[in-house]
């Protein structure tokens, strides 16, 4: 038999689906473009990497390797429920927060139901709908976010998931509280709402986020809200791969029979047990994002360029039709940002607010670049 044949034995859905395209990485550029000098500022990771208490603690606890991770993850629960106000048996540990969408998808969709989510939105919502045979029905943008309005005209007695991302990747855009409780009201009580806050530390405390929604709060009062969070972003555990979920007790329940048994490792475990009480290393990351996103929008107008103003750790910015001419250009100069022609933004660039000299390198190759 040959590999063409036992490919076709792959669901229909996973037969059409196209693998998921990373930020290119540092080493990748160094190979194919012969740069020894680079940054990554493509993949919304932390600038100052995870905090000296987290690294300490990933150290003591690498003698206990041979063993395997607590399955229940105990203590990051403890500490997540208490940092929450919430129970422990309303969270859910995944292997990043992706992991966590995938899992809440095969727990409940079937080729039978339908996925809604908005154009412009995360890229893995299209994919595990597609993986399951779902069918996705995306609502259009509304000034590049979520337009709440479309959504719940689109909701069918076969709808079961809802995706909102709030802040929005790749957009930036947010929503306000009000608006998302009078969708919350609207939507029936077996259509599920996932909103996706793996961004949320960052607008949390954005002061052009005026009435921003904590959803974890807004759990206690909708128990079809599921909302999920990373370490990946602020606390700058991207490559350990650990996130979560907070939701009804019976949602909880049916993620955890789906989820695979130690999905998540004893390293990452600790690590985000550490960081999660580690206040002073957030808020200075918080701090150094602020300065970051005043920093490139400054530099954008005053260069004539449009963009879309953001609350996360990112912002899209407007440099025409030869958007991937310019992210080309700017590969050579030995800087990594991510095209985004594949969410139907082609002449935008997203880029990760970095450190002050990352932030500024860029500007100084992107003027370059743009001015041949």
């Amino acid at each position: 038999m040959s590999d063409c044949e036992l490919f076709s034995l792959a669901t229909k859905g996973v037969q059409s689906l196209s693998p998921y395209q990373a930020g290119k990485p540092i080493d990748e550029l160094k190979r194919e473009y012969g740069v020894s000098d680079v940054i990554k500022l493509a993949s919304n990771e932390n600038p100052l990497g995870p905090s000296p208490k987290v690294l300490s603690a990933i150290e003591n606890e690498l003698t206990e390797l041979s063993r395997y991770p607590d399955g229940n993850a105990f203590d990051l629960k403890a500490a997540l429920a208490k940092k929450h106000n919430v129970a422990e048996n309303q969270i859910t540990i995944g292997n990043g927060s992706n992991d966590i969408l995938e899992i809440l998808t095969r727990a409940f969709v079937t080729p039978e139901h339908d996925v809604i989510f908005s154009q412009h939105a995360f890229v893995v919502y299209p994919i595990v709908t597609q993986a399951v045979g779902a069918k996705a029905i995306v609502t259009p943008a509304k000034n590049w976010g979520h337009d709440l309005d479309a959504m719940q005209s689109a909701i069918t007695d076969k709808t079961r998931v809802i995706f909102i991302a709030n802040p929005n990747n790749p957009t930036g855009t947010w929503l306000d509280k009000n608006e998302l409780i009078v969708f919350l009201k609207s939507v029936p009580q077996d259509v599920l709402v996932v909103l996706d806050e793996a961004y949320f530390e960052f607008a949390d405390i954005d002061a052009t986020a005026e009435n921003y929604p904590n959803g974890v709060e807004l759990t206690k009062q909708y128990p079809n809200l599921i909302v999920t969070r990373t370490f990946s972003k602020v606390y700058g555990l991207a490559g350990l791969r650990v996130g979560y979920s907070i939701s009804d007790p019976q949602v909880a329940d049916a993620l955890n029979r789906v989820r695979q048994p130690f999905n998540v490792n004893s390293l990452a475990l600790k690590a985000a047990e550490v960081a999660v009480t580690d206040t002073e290393y957030l808020e200075s990351g918080l701090q150094l994002n602020s300065d970051g996103m005043k920093y490139l929008v400054s530099e954008f107008e005053m260069m004539g360029l449009t963009y879309i103003p953001s609350v996360g750790n990112f912002i899209c910015v407007n440099v025409g039709d030869d958007a991937m001419k310019v992210y080309d250009g700017l590969l050579y100069e030995g800087v990594i940002v991510r095209p985004v022609a594949n969410y139907e933004m082609p002449e935008y660039l997203r880029i990760t607010i970095g450190t002050a000299k990352e932030n500024k390198r860029f500007i100084t190759a992107l003027k370059k670049v743009l001015n041949k």
